[in-house]
């Protein structure tokens, strides 16, 4: 139950300060406003946009992007935090837990040509130099276009797509869901609908204080079950893989009318070894799909390719 001088509160909803953070953020605060609830945004660097040169995956932690917002939040800096969910550790922190899982948007990955480029991208292009800083990207980049070469970039996605533009490189991958927000998905973009995304990608999260049930139900109302149902399959893959940022670990959990339609893989870094599954099952009997797909990929080798990575 929420009582009056809780519904009277300005909620402080904490968020990065780029441009695809602060809509996200907005868009939380839209639909709050919807509700007749009342909220400011707080704007909060994190580690992940103060080192903009280390590639993600060589800064070796979790939660690069959402550990310093949850500290506000621990601290009672913010009312609750919004995040890019695939950035989001699958063990939240104590303290904290999920207030709502927004609609889904696309989960997939674009590959953006070189605005001078005149290559129509095919399965057939010449070598070419794609910029990435996601192992998991340029693992199955480099899985299915070996003669490749794969080079970091880092930053916004304004900023990211400014060093495609001043570079020599025939394109860069980014998520669909962050370019279609802001609105700068080039008309060339081409969907990479065999890459596998992140877990969780394209997916919105709210997280609030365990304890803050006022926070909580103000925020419920947000929640989409179909997304976060979805979501949870894959952050089960994830996580029974026990993988991380250095892990080159896809997921995607799709609701086709009553069945559950999984895809997800592990590759070592190189992209030369792969681990693939694919599942459909009922909705009914797809909660568990997640771990047990993970437990099949590694009785068929992940297992080793995991305990390779944990003793480098």
């Amino acid at each position: 139950m929420i009582n009056n001088q809780n519904m009277s509160k300005i909620l402080r909803i904490g968020t990065r300060d780029s441009q695809l953070a602060l809509w996200q953020a907005n868009r939380v605060k839209n639909l709050l406003h919807e509700k007749n609830i009342d909220a400011d945004l707080v704007l909060i660097k994190s580690e992940g946009d103060l080192d903009l040169a280390t590639p993600l995956y060589a800064m070796g932690v979790q939660g690069i992007f959402t550990r310093s917002l949850d500290i506000a939040l621990l601290n009672n800096q913010i009312d609750l935090a919004v995040h890019s969910m695939k950035d989001v550790p699958v063990q939240l922190p104590a303290g904290l837990m999920e207030a709502a899982v927004l609609e889904r948007d696309s989960p997939f990955d674009l590959l953006v040509p070189h605005p001078a480029s005149t290559k129509i991208y095919s399965d057939n292009h010449d070598p070419s130099v794609i910029a990435s800083s996601s192992l998991r990207r340029k693992a199955q980049w480099l899985h299915r276009f070996p003669a490749d070469q794969i080079v970091p970039i880092r930053g916004n996605v304004n900023t990211r797509l400014k060093k495609l533009s001043d570079s020599e490189w025939s394109g860069a991958i980014f998520a669909a869901a962050g370019l279609h927000r802001i609105g700068l998905r080039p008309v060339n973009a081409v969907e990479l609908d065999w890459m596998v995304p992140a877990p969780a990608q394209g997916a919105i999260l709210i997280v609030c204080r365990e304890k803050d049930t006022p926070v909580f139900d103000q925020c419920r109302p947000l929640h989409h079950e179909p997304s976060a149902f979805c979501v949870k399959i894959e952050r089960d893959f994830l996580s029974t893989l026990l993988g991380g940022c250095s892990t080159p670990i896809g997921a995607l959990a799709e609701m086709e009318g009553e069945e559950i339609f999984f895809r997800g893989n592990l590759l070592d870094a190189s992209g030369e070894k792969k681990f693939s599954i694919e599942k459909r099952i009922s909705v009914e009997l797809g909660a568990a799909v997640g771990i047990s797909a993970a437990h099949e990929v590694l009785s068929r080798g992940g297992n080793e390719l995991i305990e390779k990575k944990q003793h480098v």
